[in-house]
């Protein structure tokens, strides 16, 4: 899942928060210990893509069974469902910064046990604790930083997660690219998101609960003195006042909320229209293929012709360093162009880019190097099984053949001289990939050869660039906006939910569709489901920038569905407005 941005953030905020380094440290110390959960969310989100290869070099049952990668890939997903259902209860029931806590421990526990794995099982389970971690995380450090910042600066404050979570993806890159030539490599790579994690346990075990939250729990006195650190003298007592107001005010819309049922939601004509684009975009957010590039993209960059770890990995580092500068780029321009036409202009570059990604893929196997009989029959005695029953009866193979039957053990040993000649099919296995490597030829297992890679990381990088500061952030900030107060809390949780369960569904098949239909047609696939998107935005999706809850809901009450800007909702509103 991507992070969610803060809708209010504008650059006085930013330069508020900067004086407040010398004025007021205490603040940026709460908000800085809280995001921390955003980069771990984003590191173990991230660490996997780069780890995977080298899990797959470890056990072979991973590297020839594409369910138990994406098994591995897609439990930390499957946690955050259950974390995130469970991190509302505890917020609740224990505090925010309890929470936390509890998050930081579920962290530490994941990483220490697959570091440790001896598996794919313990593996598994590791990615298991680690997502009920990231599930605790991503809707509590943002909750917690909000309910102990100056109403001036929250924005700028939230905003802090949002960015470490796409930062933490791109310190993961960073990590693997690291311990490429580390002994254990990959146990490094999971193994060291105990530090931060540690870190965070350390810094909130200091730290006070949440003063909303203890205002609400009638601990009074202790909400004051926290209270006390974080505003001067003479804004203090206004800010209990509106305090206990606010608190007052979601107590009794707590109780209201009791009441609300999925068949009320539905029936009401406002909250069901605002669900239908809320729910909508999160749901193409994950659909449109984004963390098949940030979970998988060194597998990608390997697909199209790189067959060094290394190198994909550090190629990757593009990718997740694009993807962090476009959440600081969402946050200038989300208020200065608004919702509808940033998501337009975000999916437009990515349906170009996808269709890029399409054609490259599929000139990549379609014009793969073939496999010579002679190349093969320089390594003695390592020739791949079935490529040698079909041998003596003239069969014609390419290195995508070659490598199609991996299933029975094969590899591509690319010709000495140039990596687009023929070259041989062989056994996989360390000895014969050694071997192979001793004669400075390049070994693939997992893509063949090709002089069209650059333009697979150009279209990789293109989809990063578009994607980010509009389908990455502006869903959670029209989710933000677009529901009626009392309903705003149950809206955002379905919606969020929604988001969960499609990057789990998109994280789980994706490797299963590339085997399937190839990797040019998935990416065809994300392609189409871009263009229903970029309809469904036109038809469904609302302007919200700048309109009041009050305006939304007449909004949403009136508009009928016409593929338009609504730039002025509302001057139409008050024109027409007859209630």
């Amino acid at each position: 899942m991507e992070g969610g941005i803060h809708g209010d953030t504008d650059t006085s905020a930013f330069r508020d928060c900067f004086s407040l380094a010398w004025k007021n440290p205490y603040v940026l110390r709460l908000a800085f210990s809280a995001a921390i959960g955003g980069l771990l969310f984003g590191y173990d989100t991230g660490v996997i893509s780069g780890a995977l290869l080298y899990i797959r070099d470890d056990f072979k049952s991973v590297d020839r069974k594409t369910v138990l990668q994406e098994t591995i890939v897609s439990m930390a997903v499957a946690g955050a469902i259950i974390g995130a259902a469970i991190g509302g209860w505890l917020n609740d029931r224990y505090g925010r910064r309890s929470a936390i806590l509890i998050a930081d421990l579920l962290f530490f526990i994941g990483a220490v046990v697959m570091a440790s794995a001896t598996g794919p099982a313990l593996l598994i389970v590791g990615r298991v604790f680690v997502g009920l971690g990231v599930g605790m995380a991503s809707m509590t450090a943002p909750l917690y930083i909000s309910e102990a910042s100056p109403a001036k600066i929250r924005g700028a404050l939230v905003s802090t997660n949002a960015f470490l979570i796409t930062g933490g993806q791109f310190l993961s890159y960073l990590i693997n690219l690291a311990f490429t030539k580390a002994p254990g490599t990959w146990r490094w790579m999971l193994g060291i998101a105990a530090l931060p994690a540690l870190l965070q346990f350390i810094l909130m075990f200091f730290l006070p609960e949440s003063p909303r939250w203890l205002y609400r729990q009638g601990r009074e006195e202790e909400a004051k003195a926290t209270l006390e650190k974080i505003f001067p003298a003479d804004g203090l007592e206004s800010e209990i006042q509106a305090l206990k107001e606010s608190v007052e005010n979601d107590i009794q819309e707590k109780v209201s909320s009791e009441k609300i049922n999925i068949t009320k939601l539905l029936n009401t004509k406002t909250v069901r229209r605002g669900l239908i684009a809320g729910v909508g975009l999160q749901i193409f957010q994950q659909f449109v293929g984004i963390n098949t590039v940030m979970y998988y993209s060194p597998t990608i960059i390997q697909l199209a012709g790189f067959a060094s770890n290394q190198t994909a990995m550090l190629l990757s580092l593009v990718t997740a360093g694009l993807n962090a500068f476009g959440s600081v780029v969402s946050i200038y321009f989300i208020d200065r162009t608004g919702r509808r036409k940033i998501l337009l202009i975000s999916l437009c570059g990515v349906i170009l880019s996808l269709g890029l990604l399409s054609v490259v893929f599929h000139e990549t196997t379609s014009h793969s190097p073939l496999v010579s009989i002679a190349e093969t029959s320089h390594f003695n005695n390592s020739t791949c099984p079935v490529y040698g029953t079909v041998t003596g009866t003239g069969g014609n193979w390419d290195c995508m053949k070659c490598l199609k039957a991996s299933a029975s053990g094969c590899g591509f040993c690319a010709s000495a001289t140039n990596k687009l000649n023929p070259g041989a099919c062989l056994i996989s296995n360390d000895t014969v990939k050694g071997m192979c490597q001793k004669e400075d030829r390049l070994w693939y297992t997992r893509g063949c050869p090709s002089k069209y890679g650059w333009l697979a990381l150009i279209g990789l990088a293109l989809y990063i660039v578009f994607f980010s500061p509009g389908m990455g952030s502006a869903p959670w900030i029209v989710n933000s906006e677009i529901y009626p107060l009392r309903f705003r809390g149950v809206c955002g949780g379905i919606a969020a939910t929604a988001n969960w369960i499609s990057n789990l569904v998109v994280a789980q098949s994706f490797l299963s569709l590339t085997e399937a239909v190839g990797t040019s047609w998935t990416f065809l696939l994300f392609g189409g489901v871009s263009v229903v998107a970029l309809f469904f935005v036109l038809i469904y999706v609302p302007e919200t920038k700048g309109l009041p809850i009050e305006e939304i809901e007449r909004m949403l009450e009136m508009r009928t569905m016409q593929m338009k800007f609504w730039d002025k909702n509302s001057v139409t509103l008050d024109k027409h407005q007859t209630c």
